[in-house]
């Protein structure tokens, strides 16, 4: 049916979530965040917490998050997100409270706020963006750049003996005692919209159970970084991203129960 014919049936396909914003994004046409966006403001919705959650935004492509997702936030300086999550955990232990970064913010300059808010397992839930470049400053290499990745900073190729190999954090941060729920997701595919959607509205409950520290990474694209039109890069990101960044359920500790 046209979008005319199923407004004459009355036949709802999809509604915009009541939170997002009438604000135009910023993002490139075929980012990832648009669509994780979304599915924050529709969990956050579902769930009755938009009066009752914090989220902290990074420096990065989502600085502006806040525009967007009509909730209370906190601006955190670069990588300091986790840091700025704990506290407004613990002064504010009835709300949920959740970060929202990219992998230059969170697996860059914000390793060390990451890994030991984790450790401590803070009762707070991570949304980790990860498309292996740094998209907002001109397409550099991050620490999630796959090997023989071309970027703006290396032309050739990433070299694991000059630049090191690709940083896969979230196995590190499932390894952790304080981490409840880690899981890796993507939003390329109407099932893997779903899915993310799912593993993220888990995380949220587990943060709000006291659990410890939930951890969701969104494996996306970055067209614009990786000269690729937004159908190309999700199939690069399948073909290429997925091999290294696996998606699926890193440790799920509600399991053991």
């Amino acid at each position: 049916m046209t979008p005319e014919e199923i407004k004459q049936k009355g036949c709802v396909v999809a509604t915009k979530p009541r939170l997002l914003n009438d604000t135009n994004m910023h993002y490139c046409p075929g980012c990832s965040h648009g669509v994780v966006h979304r599915l924050v403001a529709e969990i956050i919705e579902e769930l009755g917490m938009e009066d009752s959650i914090i989220g902290v935004t990074p420096v990065g492509c989502a600085v502006f998050a806040y525009s967007y997702i009509d909730i209370d936030w906190i601006e955190a300086a670069h990588g300091r997100a986790p840091a700025v999550a704990t506290a407004a955990k613990r002064l504010n232990p009835g709300r949920m409270v959740f970060t929202y970064q990219g992998d230059g913010d969170l697996a860059a300059i914000g390793t060390a706020e990451t890994i030991h808010a984790a450790n401590r397992g803070e009762n707070i839930t991570i949304i980790y963006i990860n498309n292996g470049i740094y998209g907002m400053t001109g397409g550099q290499m991050a620490p999630t750049t796959l090997e023989g990745m071309k970027t703006s900073t290396t032309p050739y190729g990433r070299r694991a003996d000059i630049n090191g190999h690709p940083l896969n954090i979230t196995p590190l941060l499932a390894m952790l005692p304080g981490t409840c729920y880690v899981t890796r997701q993507s939003v390329h595919t109407p099932a893997a919209v779903r899915k993310a959607k799912a593993a993220l509205k888990k995380a949220f409950k587990c943060s709000m159970e006291g659990r410890g520290t939930s951890v969701v990474e969104f494996v996306g694209t970055c067209s614009s970084g990786w000269k690729m039109s937004p159908a190309k890069a999700n199939d690069w990101m399948a073909e290429k991203m997925f091999e290294h960044y696996t998606p699926g359920d890193l440790k799920d500790t509600t399991n053991q129960e």
